[in-house]
């Protein structure tokens, strides 16, 4: 018995020593594993930063135009190609906001002298036919389209039930045919002259459906999609193509947005800060020059453009590596993020419904 005792006994620690050891090796795998990453990340980062080739390209006596150039993102974005040195035709509807914008430009030309600053008074989702002639004329004016910037868009916000048919249909003309019908307008003579750069400002409503934003996002939406077939399209001619992601900028289109916002969505918007425009407009600048195919600000920037990148185009073997390192975890923290806005869309209606009760009796 005394045997079996000890037996047992030198069992039970063999046991115990086993999954030590077993935690152990876990332990160290796990730390291998990160040591490991950081090590291919560190190689690939000075790989493609000393030795790949990646020429920058550069808008210095090129012709950059801007749809939406009045205000907000647009406008900044043609006060940065002014001061790198471009021509620049800024594109919108009303001609005492071009006007004003154009004296703006010119005081921030790289060199008053030779850098020309016009604007084109144009509805550009009204009809193809219209779209494709004006720019055709601009072009024969100011010479060819080097860099097309799409940033005219606007946001109505409203659950579906409330957005109008009318709503709908000004934004995606806004947003989406506006945008279409420029780029197929300049891609021929793009392609003729094999260089190009073009850039889609959509949203990071363009990668996430939120509350009250069911048309508008749609609309978004549908801009990755032009955006990823203009990708594959326009690679072998030399023309890159780079989507804008912004969060919540501060503009007068928001402005105006907010006045529409249903109290859900309201909530939701607060959980991140409010962007200066021109922080988005250099990073929207910088990213397409370095021929980026997104453009994203801040943490949860990265974090939808690298959990969201599914078939996008990648650049940067760096980049490829992170998405798939972090595409799993961030899909949990995803998660997190959307138990957060159902709450508060629950909270909202727990509220409402409460006010209705007051109201009855």
């Amino acid at each position: 018995m005394e045997f079996s005792r000890d037996y047992l006994s030198f069992d039970f620690f063999h046991n115990l020593l086993h999954k030590h050891n077993l935690m152990i090796f876990g332990l160290y795998g796990i730390i291998g594993f990160i040591l490991l990453s950081i090590v291919i990340f560190c190689t690939l980062f000075v790989y493609e930063h000393f030795f790949w080739t990646n020429k920058i390209k550069d808008v210095r006596k090129k012709h950059v135009v801007v749809t939406g150039g009045s205000s907000g993102i647009g406008k900044c974005m043609a006060i940065l190609a002014a001061k790198k040195g471009a021509n620049v035709t800024v594109i919108a509807r009303n001609v005492e906001n071009l006007e004003k914008v154009k004296r703006e430009i010119l005081q921030a030309c790289e060199n008053k002298d030779t850098q020309r600053v016009e604007y084109l008074s144009l509805d550009i989702g009204a009809d193809y036919e219209t779209v494709e002639k004006a720019l055709a004329d601009l072009e024969n004016d100011m010479g060819p389209i080097y860099m097309l910037v799409n940033c005219a868009g606007l946001a109505i916000a409203g659950k579906i039930e409330d957005t109008t048919p009318k709503s709908l249909d000004i934004m995606m003309r806004t947003n989406f045919l506006g945008t279409y019908y420029c780029i197929k307008a300049v891609t021929p003579r793009m392609k003729a002259s094999k260089e190009g750069v073009i850039v889609l400002v959509s949203s990071q409503g363009g990668l996430l459906g939120i509350f009250g934003y069911t048309a508008y996002c749609s609309t978004k939406f549908a801009l990755r999609g032009l955006a990823e077939s203009l990708a594959m399209e326009l690679q072998p001619y030399n023309i890159s193509v780079t989507l804008c992601l912004p969060p919540d900028t501060d503009t007068p289109g928001y402005a105006i947005e907010e006045l529409s916002k249903p109290i859900e969505t309201k909530a939701i918007s607060q959980m991140v800060n409010l962007v200066q425009p021109e922080v988005v407009a250099e990073k929207a600048f910088e990213d397409a020059l370095a021929r980026n195919f997104f453009s994203a600000i801040g943490l949860e920037g990265f974090i939808m453009t690298t959990l969201c990148a599914g078939m996008s185009p990648v650049k940067l073997y760096r980049q490829l590596f992170v998405q798939v390192l972090l595409m799993g975890p961030l899909r949990f923290i995803g998660v997190v993020y959307l138990f957060i806005f159902q709450r508060i869309i629950a909270q909202c209606k727990q509220c409402t419904n409460s006010e209705n009760i007051k109201k009855v009796k």
